[in-house]
């Protein structure tokens, strides 16, 4: 079963999360951050995972804690369920429409993070969220995931579908990089014969 289960507790936030790689895209989020959950409930429907969170934070100062660390406990819990990545596809990419905006995903689940972020924003927020946040939300997840994570908006006008396509795009490249191939026959996909 490629489940986990992780809560982060710091002096600026308490979150608990779970994770079921195998999942049907079910998700039930609670940041006290709308658009975030909005974003998250993307990942999840379009990634088949299942994903439940549950955050409080400092938000009363602004939503930088509770982005950065709602990133870091779900990173941390997707590596989990991951386990050793016996058996995974690894490599996984998307090309994702949304109306005038075309974005492209494309990321390795080496074990080894990297964030490439090559995304625009025109305006300093969407909803109450500063769009600079996005940014700090993918850097904490690929860190904590342990993913070579690539995100480039090749094009596209409207923020909110900006943003959107990327936590889409992220959804269906990590689908397709968790997902088991049976020809791997639930060995690492690594000549190093570990990720």
């Amino acid at each position: 079963m490629r489940r986990a289960t992780v809560e982060r507790n710091t002096k600026e936030t308490r979150i608990a999360v779970s994770v079921d790689l195998d999942g049907t895209g079910t998700a039930d989020v609670a940041t006290g951050i709308g658009f975030l959950d909005h974003m998250l409930d993307q990942l999840a429907r379009h990634g088949l995972f299942d994903i439940r969170v549950r955050a409080e934070g400092d938000l009363h100062i602004d939503f930088h804690h509770t982005t950065e660390d709602t990133g870091i406990a779900l990173g941390q819990a997707f590596a989990q369920a991951a386990g050793d990545r016996k058996g995974i596809t690894r490599w996984g990419d998307a090309l994702i429409p949304m109306d005038e905006t075309l974005t492209r995903v494309a990321l390795d689940a080496s074990n080894r993070p990297y964030l490439i972020w090559k995304v625009v924003f025109t305006r300093p927020k969407l909803g109450d969220m500063d769009t600079e946040l996005f940014k700090e939300w993918f850097q904490a997840f690929a860190q904590n995931a342990g993913l070579t994570l690539h995100v480039e908006n090749l094009y596209g006008e409207n923020n909110h579908h900006i943003v959107e396509s990327c936590f889409k795009g992220l959804a269906r490249a990590l689908r397709m990089a968790m997902t088991l191939d049976p020809r791997q026959a639930g060995s690492v996909p690594s000549t190093k014969g570990v990720l």
